[in-house]
């Protein structure tokens, strides 16, 4: 697996494996372009490192960026859009500073039913990988 310019994959004290800086990063700065592999729903795919793009297409991640953690006060964000042709792209978007050495983050946002228990430690944790608009409909399960 190529490096990725900017990031290193480390143990992390969130959960097993996270991706850190080596570098700063400024809100707005793209930090990572993610390689991956598209699917859809109906083919049944492992999802544990895939990003959902639109609809029922994903991206399973085959790169560096399939070990950034979650957390529910991320510092970064993906964002993922079809190309029209048939493909997607996706990236890591830092949304506040980042310093070097610092583990990156974004928000899985999970839908209810797939909702994990969350060990990202923020503050403001949901106590569940689950989208914050959700997290009602979650409690009412």
């Amino acid at each position: 697996m190529p490096r990725i310019p900017g990031i290193s994959v480390v143990r992390s004290s969130i959960h097993g494996y996270g991706v850190v800086a080596t570098r700063a990063f400024a809100p707005g700065d793209v930090i990572a372009e993610v390689d991956g592999i598209l699917w859809r729903a109906e083919e049944g795919q492992d999802d544990r490192y895939s990003l959902w793009v639109d609809g029922d297409v994903y991206m399973d991640m085959v790169d560096q960026t399939r070990w950034i953690n979650h957390s529910c006060k991320p510092n970064s964000e993906i964002e993922a859009e079809l190309d029209g042709n048939g493909g997607a792209w996706a990236r890591v978007v830092a949304i506040e500073p980042i310093a070097d050495g610092e583990e990156l983050t974004y928000d899985y946002a999970f839908p209810w039913q797939l909702a994990e228990p969350c060990a990202c430690g923020a503050p403001t944790c949901r106590g569940f990988i689950v989208d914050a608009d959700e997290l009602g409909m979650l409690k009412r399960r």
